[in-house]
């Protein structure tokens, strides 16, 4: 598989793999890229006071990570068994753990396979869906996940640096195109960039970025005059991240145009094809200070 992994990261194709598992007898699934390895139950120190999603904590290579009960999370109902798998993922630059029922297989499909939802299940946690071999695979929204786990999240998703007047006006000059499935982490990048004086164009993921950015062209504008920076995730569904960057950067009119991928997962290897894609930097998530400080370097300087 890692070999394939490498094959998938250099081509460029709009395809992701994700580790199928099951939660009450339902089907979900999650990047590959977020799972470090997958380990059976081990034991856990319960945490007086933690969130109610939050089991506790065990130690696993001398590393301590928390572990979240996927079940009562995602129908409101603890249940632990013995027999249950961990996943053990690295989102966001952090080590967590999801304890799930069973870990079943891996699948690899197309982004353009993904069909987006805001609330299946009787979950308000799904990204979206996989129909695959007469079942559908529910995608989970783990950094929203994560959000309500850790408040600090949405604090760091909104602090803006302060800047000088006259560069505070100069913001106000400047659009810049969001592409972000998620619809919290939309709306916070949407309302921090907006106090920060830019003007944002949101999209819902990168399709809908591309097709934004061909309709802005499409009269023969010169991209520059309409907006000056993209910021993109990379899991979305119908286009990803990486797959917007490669068709802006082979694209004669949009080449220019410098491009931030701000995500959860920028794991080395990752990080390797956002660069050899392209991209201008890559931030992970949630450092949005961070963020607008690379922005003005680009935007104002």
């Amino acid at each position: 598989m890692q070999d394939d992994k490498g094959i998938l990261l250099e081509s460029g194709t709009n395809e992701f793999e994700i580790i199928e598992f099951t939660v009450d007898g339902k089907f979900y699934g999650i990047n590959v890229a977020k799972v470090r390895e997958i380990i059976n139950n081990v034991k856990v120190t319960h945490l007086v006071g933690s969130h109610p999603y939050i089991e506790g904590l065990f130690t696993l290579r001398n590393k301590i990570i928390p572990l979240v009960d996927l079940t009562r999370c995602l129908t409101g109902v603890k249940q632990v068994t013995d027999n249950q798998q961990i996943i053990v993922c690295e989102i966001n630059g952090e080590m967590i753990s999801f304890r799930v029922d069973e870990v079943t297989r891996i699948y690899r499909v197309s982004w353009t396979q993904m069909e987006p939802l805001s609330d299946i299940a009787g979950s308000d946690f799904a990204v979206g869906v996989v129909k695959l071999e007469e079942k559908i695979i529910v995608l989970i929204d783990f950094e929203k996940i994560i959000s309500e786990i850790d408040p600090t999240m949405n604090k760091r998703l909104s602090t803006i640096p302060a800047v000088a007047e006259e560069m505070d006006g100069l913001r106000k000059t400047k659009t810049i195109l969001i592409a972000e499935d998620s619809r919290v982490l939309r709306e916070l990048l949407i309302r921090t960039l907006s106090a920060a004086g830019y003007h944002v164009i949101p999209n819902d993921n990168g399709l809908e970025a591309w097709d934004s950015l061909n309709k802005m062209i499409a009269d023969g504008s010169s991209i520059e005059d309409k907006v000056q920076l993209v910021i993109t995730d990379i899991e979305m569904p119908q286009m990803d991240g990486h797959h917007l960057i490669k068709k802006i950067k082979e694209d004669d009119k949009l080449k220019e145009l410098p491009v931030i991928i701000f995500s959860s997962m920028i794991s080395e290897e990752l990080k390797r094809k956002g660069q050899s894609l392209g991209a201008y930097a890559q931030i992970t998530k949630p450092e949005i200070e961070q963020l607008i400080v690379l922005v003005d370097k680009i935007l104002l300087s």
